[in-house]
């Protein structure tokens, strides 16, 4: 068994969701949110080396690491769970960070996810983008939208990942992953290539570079139904962050393509809930509108907020006022609310005098 796989199994004991390895520091695990220490040693650079080599095919994973500083790969152990993989390098040496991948795909309802990401999966074209910060969920929300669609819909999906996190089973439709480095040098390459493979939705794991976005936009004006992640935090930042990435001169003909094919956009930020024994998320969901294409269009993303707002009767939230219904019922905290807020004034009147000297600390 390799030394890692001892550090696995206690942060699965412990409910943990990260195991953080960095040399010259004892392993640490994200359990709820928090990090905390594990019971071990603090781990040299040599044996940490020796440590991550265990685990890492010396060939293609390995010598990838030793000339470019970074991997990503995909590792399980067998009857326990699938975890994906980080190497790096950093000051005191080589290091990891493995996140659990639940063997067992969790459903919409399982998860607790808004209703409305069922009438998403009923698109027949477009792009759907879920977004959040680096440990929000949107893989596990996106695996549990494609267990969606392959329940109840033929289908042929091809997703384009890196790496390759939730297997999913062929049930109603035909489901084809490819993993980036292993089966494709790169997201665009694969995007290109699956535009000729006949697919009616493709999932792209991360939105990283021009050329991918470019490609997924290009996608969905073709009457392909695109799912793709970006790393930002709500509807309006995530529309300027797609024009943003396009040279000046590139942006009004992105605008155009982005109107036109722009369906959705879900957010998503996980909270830490009342009783500090787990975390639930919070979403921001914009949906097709009428208004939206002009708005795209024109530059007048602030106007997004507007749309949200005023067409809540049909599915739509903010952020905010996700949070306030989260607070209301009692799942999360004042405190949490506020932090995770954008306008902070709202979340305010709620706060005590001991939340306030705890968020200035």
């Amino acid at each position: 068994m390799a030394r890692i796989d001892a550090f696995l199994k206690t942060m699965i004991e412990k409910g943990g969701s990260d195991l953080h390895l960095c040399s010259s520091m004892q392993p640490k695990i994200r359990v709820h949110g928090r990090l905390e220490p594990l019971d071990e040693p603090e781990i040299p650079p040599e044996q940490m080396k020796d440590i991550l080599f265990e685990i890492a095919d010396p060939l293609k994973k390995w010598d990838w690491f030793i000339e470019n500083k970074d991997q990503d790969f995909a590792y399980e152990i067998q009857d326990l769970a699938r975890f994906r993989v980080n190497y790096f390098n950093n000051h005191f040496g080589p290091g990891a960070v493995l996140r659990v991948i639940p063997a067992h795909i969790k459903t919409i309802d399982e998860m607790k996810l808004p209703g409305i990401l069922r009438e998403i999966c009923e698109y027949k074209a477009g792009l759907v983008l879920v977004t959040g910060p680096t440990g929000s969920g949107k893989s596990t929300t996106l695996a549990a939208m494609m267990d969606y669609i392959n329940d109840t819909q033929s289908k042929h999906i091809i997703t384009i990942e890196d790496p390759i996190e939730f297997v999913h089973p062929n049930k109603k439709s035909v489901i084809v992953q490819r993993e980036v480095g292993a089966d494709t040098d790169s997201f665009g390459i694969a995007l290109r290539g699956a535009m000729r493979a006949d697919p009616d939705i493709i999932l792209v794991g991360e939105m990283r570079d021009l050329e991918t976005m470019n490609l997924a936009l290009t996608c969905a004006s073709m009457g392909m139904l695109v799912f793709a992640t970006l790393h930002t935090n709500n509807a309006p930042k995530t529309v300027d962050r797609i024009i943003d990435t396009f040279p000046a001169e590139q942006q009004p003909q992105i605008r155009a393509m982005l109107a036109q094919s722009l369906t959705s956009v879900v957010s998503q930020l996980l909270c830490r809930t009342a009783d500090n024994k787990g975390r639930v998320a919070s979403h921001e969901i914009l949906l097709k509108h009428e208004a939206l294409p002009a708005t795209i269009r024109d530059g007048a993303i602030a106007n997004i907020r507007s749309i949200i707002e005023q067409s809540a009767g049909r599915g739509m939230r903010t952020m905010d006022s996700d949070l306030m219904r989260l607070y209301k019922d009692g799942i999360i905290t004042a405190t949490e609310a506020y932090m995770k807020a954008t306008n902070k004034q709202d979340f305010e009147p709620f706060l005590t005098v001991e939340d306030m000297q705890t968020i200035r600390s």
